[in-house]
This record gives C-alpha cells, sequence and structure tokens, in this order.
C-alpha cells in the first residue's frame, strides 16, 4: 500500500489533526487535495488509519468497518468510480428509534443499507461474495449517517478517504435474519423523511450483491495489512442516494424481509 505514498509522515500527522478537529468539533475545512494536489488514495487511507489510531488511543472501540460508494447512485452523486472503506467505533452507534444531535455534525445525510454481523474472521486478497456469506452470523437494516467535513459538501475520493468515509453515527435495527433464509441481492427498500417516500431500491444496486461491497472491503484492507476480525458490524453501502436531514425531521428505511429502522433529529 506504500508504494504510492506521497506524503510525510509529518504531512499525515498533520492533515490527521485538521480531520479530526473538523470532526469531533463539528466544522467545515477545505477538501485535503487542496494543499495536497498530489494526494493518492494510499494517502487518504493512510491519514485514515493515523485518525483510527489517534481514536482507539482516546478509548473509542473498533466495532466495524462501513462500505463506501458501492451503489452507482453513489458513484454518481459524488463524481468517483471507486467504491472506498472507513472504520466504525462504538461512539458512532445509536439506539434504534433515537433522536441524533444534529449541533455536531456538519452536512447530515442519511443512507439505508443492509449491514452484515460476522462470526468468522475474513481475510484477503482474493476475498470473494462466497466468503463473505460462509463468514456472515446474521444481516440485518441499518442507517448511517454520514457527515462530509468538507466546506460547502465539495470533495474528491483522496479527502473523503482520508475524512473516514465520511463516517458519522449509524444505527441498526428491525429483524436479524440468517443470509440463507433471503435472497439478498433483491431486497426492496424504502425511505421515508416525516413519512414521504424520498428514495427507493433494491440491494442490487450494491454493486449487484451486498456481500460483493464487503468482499471488495476485506480485500482493501488486506492491501493496509488488516483482517475483518469476527464480531465485526459491517455496512455494505447505501442503496439510494442520500438524503440531507435538519432537526425535527425523522427517517424510516422500509426494508423487504428485514423490517424497518427508524431515526429522528434534534437541534
Amino acid at each position: 500500500m506504500s508504494a504510492n505514498l506521497t506524503l510525510s509522515r509529518e504531512d499525515i500527522v498533520r492533515l490527521t489533526e485538521r480531520v479530526e478537529g473538523a470532526q469531533t468539533r463539528a466544522y467545515g475545512i477545505p477538501k485535503l487535495t487542496d494543499e495536497y494536489p498530489g494526494m493518492t488514495m494510499a494517502d487518504g487511507y493512510a491519514v485514515q488509519a493515523e485518525l483510527r489510531r489517534r481514536f482507539i488511543a482516546q478509548g473509542h472501540r473498533l466495532v466495524g468497518w462501513k462500505a463506501g460508494l458501492t451503489s452507482r447512485a453513489k458513484m454518481k452523486q459524488m463524481g468517483v468510480d471507486v467504491p472506498s472503506i472507513g472504520f466504525l467505533t462504538d461512539r458512532m452507534a445509536r439506539p434504534e428509534n433515537s433522536a441524533i444531535t444534529l449541533s455536531d455534525l456538519v452536512h447530515p445525510r442519511v443512507e439505508c443499507e443492509v449491514a452484515f454481523v460476522m462470526k468468522a474472521e475474513l481475510k484477503g486478497p482474493g476475498c470473494t461474495a462466497a466468503d463473505v456469506l460462509a463468514a456472515t452470523d446474521y444481516v440485518l437494516p441499518a442507517l448511517e449517517i454520514i457527515d462530509s467535513r468538507f466546506s460547502g459538501f465539495k470533495f474528491d475520493l483522496e479527502s473523503v478517504v482520508a475524512d473516514n468515509g465520511s463516517s458519522a453515527r449509524f444505527v441498526g435495527g428491525g429483524r436479524p435474519r440468517y443470509v440463507d433464509e433471503l435472497d439478498l441481492s433483491t431486497l426492496g427498500v424504502v425511505l421515508e423523511k416525516n413519512g414521504e417516500i424520498v428514495a427507493m431500491g433494491a440491494s442490487a444496486a450494491v454493486m449487484g450483491h451486498p456481500a460483493e461491497a464487503i468482499a471488495m472491503l476485506v480485500n482493501i484492507l488486506a492491501e493496509q495489512g488488516e483482517t475483518l476480525p469476527a464480531g465485526s458490524f459491517v455496512m455494505s453501502g447505501g442503496i439510494t442516494e442520500a438524503i440531507p436531514v435538519k432537526a425535527g425531521d425523522s427517517m424510516v428505511a422500509r426494508f423487504q424481509e428485514l423490517g424497518s429502522v427508524s431515526i429522528r433529529f434534534v437541534p
């Protein structure tokens, strides 16, 4: 992974501090490539890894990972062509149906996703969707609240990766199901905002099958010398485009076979 690293250790630490400040104190920053136009994906992941080390040193617990930009709708919305990954900690988790505070977020948007809970460790390279399904304990419906920390919601993939894939909050709910009980590629989902349907999609929008996104994530982890541990909570990526929210909004995702998951937003 270090082959196309262009940033020095000092640059990585400096950018990590910039991203951490924006995330923890909720303010917008210019995209990182404004100052480092030669920044690569490897540089972005180096900043993300440093951010993860820093959070863990502060007592956060790594609970899982997320695949991002895995649907055509999201790639088109963001103007990118490669999926990405980010880490999830216990402090990003919120209970189903709880109130999420918006004052500590910058550009909050909501996505509905299929989440996987792993019963066995997965390693790349060469991890396949079949490997993922064999290692999955169960799946459940989830909402991810993404929050790009970049001013004016303007960014590129390298900056997004450094910003931990815009990870902010996540919520699991509904009915957990074993993967052999349902066809994960054809699950329909409706996303409602304040009772109105704002997006609809099917799980096939995520790389043809959500397990493909998890396999891709495991293979990206392998490039960084990491594995996906048993017990991980893994989000397979937004099925529809991300929907902006403001205080007072409530969001519900209704999945075929998996039930619904909801969240509301307060100032």
